[in-house]
């Protein structure tokens, strides 16, 4: 709330990394972490649920399974006066619809006919009328351009470049003085068989695993299940797994006679003794880290200008 997420960066208490910017290719991979996460809240403090800009389609039905699963005790909606696309996103509404991946409540018709009001639905025999009802709470803003779309996508990319540039700046001195690129300082060297590893948003053929994974951004997670591999590797697992994530990386180099990958990470040691996979998802470093690079001379690595596309 104090400003862009890039300026006020802290170490989450829970963590899982999507892989992706947009939730629409797996929505119920996107609740099963929603409630992974959830999960770990003690509810001695109040906890504020930031939700997605997308209410249009599908996206109005997972907030409202959202809204079914976690309960919260008050729902702020801010409308925009000329769109009806949403409706207000009452406790009664919320428990008759449908969502994405849950059921609303049953209705069934009183035997007075004409009766307009809420009270002429009942919950039929066995439902849950425990429920918690939220209160609503209805902004309609007045500002200029309030809910105007097709910015958004444009700024929270920027965003999200900003963010991860913040990140990474944990890898430079805390002392003020020249900042050093990445390229000059020196990375982890992890064996291959000591981590699991998942692409998240595609397939990729185990053949090629490794130019996927080579000057990528990835999430160092902690799997439960403990890494055992009976040769040098790589690990690939077969589905990806809801598990938390430690922080970030990027992946600067993969030695293949030595079997190891090479990985910058401002994640404390404390806390990289506890990874043990690595997710790479569809977010990518931002340009300037790779085009901006100091004290290359001639052809930049990873970087090209003759791009096939028949590739």
């Amino acid at each position: 709330l104090p400003g862009p997420p890039f300026t006020h960066q802290q170490t989450p208490r829970k963590m899982v990394y999507y892989g992706q910017t947009s939730c629409e290719q797996d929505t119920e991979r996107y609740l099963d972490v929603v409630k992974y996460v959830f999960s770990c809240y003690k509810k001695e403090v109040p906890l504020i649920i930031n939700t997605m800009g997308w209410v249009k389609g599908e996206g109005l039905l997972l907030l409202i399974d959202i809204i079914r699963l976690l309960s919260p005790s008050h729902v702020v909606q801010m409308d925009v006066c000329d769109w009806k696309a949403m409706p207000p996103l009452t406790p009664e509404h919320v428990s008759f619809s449908a969502g994405l991946h849950t059921k609303g409540k049953q209705q069934s018709k009183c035997k007075h006919l004409g009766v307009g009001s809420t009270d002429s639905w009942k919950y039929s025999e066995g439902e849950d009328l425990s429920a918690p009802q939220h209160k609503l709470l209805y902004v309609n803003p007045e500002f200029p351009r309030a809910g105007v779309a097709g910015e958004a996508r444009v700024h929270s990319g920027i965003l999200r470049d900003m963010s991860i540039l913040g990140y990474l700046g944990h890898l430079q001195s805390p002392d003020i003085g020249a900042v050093l690129p990445l390229h000059s300082l020196v990375p982890y060297q992890v064996p291959f068989n000591a981590v699991a590893l998942r692409v998240i948003h595609t397939d990729v053929a185990p053949s090629n695993i490794m130019y996927a994974v080579n000057a990528s951004w990835v999430g160092l997670c902690c799997i439960p299940e403990e890494v055992r591999c009976q040769t040098d590797g790589p690990v690939l697992l077969t589905q990806t797994p809801v598990c938390d994530c430690l922080g970030f990386g990027i992946v600067r180099g993969v030695d293949m006679e030595k079997k190891l990958y090479h990985i910058l990470t401002p994640v404390p040691p404390e806390n990289l003794r506890l990874v043990n996979c690595l997710l790479l998802g569809n977010i990518a470093i931002p340009n300037c880290v790779l085009v901006g690079q100091q004290g290359i001379e001639g052809e930049i690595p990873y970087v090209t200008s003759d791009y096939n596309y028949s590739i």
